[in-house]
């Protein structure tokens, strides 16, 4: 699954990620969960910056259930997320072990039984917010899901979190390892105060993320 054109790529999200621009909800997101001690401390807060980066992100528009909830809705997953370990935070698109795949599988359905309910469609939002709270699973939307369709010839119809959609994508990163890694290493998070670039290096389960959102096969 290698690709020549991945830098290239990244180059026009990258373009649309000034401090105030909406993709950079999730620098803001992303920092906010991975350095924040206790999450449960201001619970306000925390429902605040994770509700407003899906907002953002398309997740509270037309028919989304979300539209007719408070950000309070949010509170038990904060809490759910609160008790998870730290090095949680450390698990990437490298690291796809078959213990971390479980632990990520493990959190989505936590996550989705949070979230969702009466059986509603769950992938698009699910993945949403593990990528903006954890950063170690890209979002599985429609453009994202269409790219690697058919990068990967049709093997996986990446239509749900599995274990063999999961090592599709570690395949991905692996195949273009070297490229992936320097545009992770050299692209940072924004500080939300002051706008300039963190020592937040972007996940390398993100950049694969915004290759799949930008590119059209």
């Amino acid at each position: 699954m290698k690709v020549e054109n991945l830098t290239a790529m990244i180059d026009v999200f990258k373009a649309q990620s000034e401090p105030i621009d909406r993709y950079t909800s999730f620098d803001y997101c992303y920092n906010y969960f991975k350095t924040t001690e206790d999450l449960t401390a201001d619970l306000e807060k925390s429902c605040l910056v994770l509700g407003f980066y899906l907002a953002s992100w398309g997740m509270l528009r037309g028919s989304s259930f979300l539209l007719q909830k408070s950000i309070k809705y949010f509170q038990p997953l904060i809490e759910y997320y609160a008790k998870l370990d730290k090095a949680v935070w450390e698990i990437d698109i490298d690291q796809y072990s078959n213990e971390n795949i479980e632990q990520i599988m493990d959190i989505y359905d936590k996550t989705k039984g949070l979230i969702i309910a009466d059986n509603r469609t769950h992938l698009t939002l699910v993945t949403k917010i593990l990528l903006g709270v954890f950063g170690f699973i890209p979002a599985f939307d429609q453009y994202f899901c269409q790219t690697f369709r058919k990068l990967s010839n049709n093997k996986c119809g990446f239509r749900v979190v599995n274990p063999t959609s999961l090592a599709l994508l570690n395949e991905f990163y692996l195949s273009n390892k070297l490229e992936i890694d320097e545009v992770s290493e050299n692209t940072y998070t924004k500080d939300f105060k002051t706008g300039d670039k963190t020592d937040i290096s972007y996940p390398k389960a993100k950049i694969v993320d915004m290759y799949g959102f930008t590119y059209r096969p």
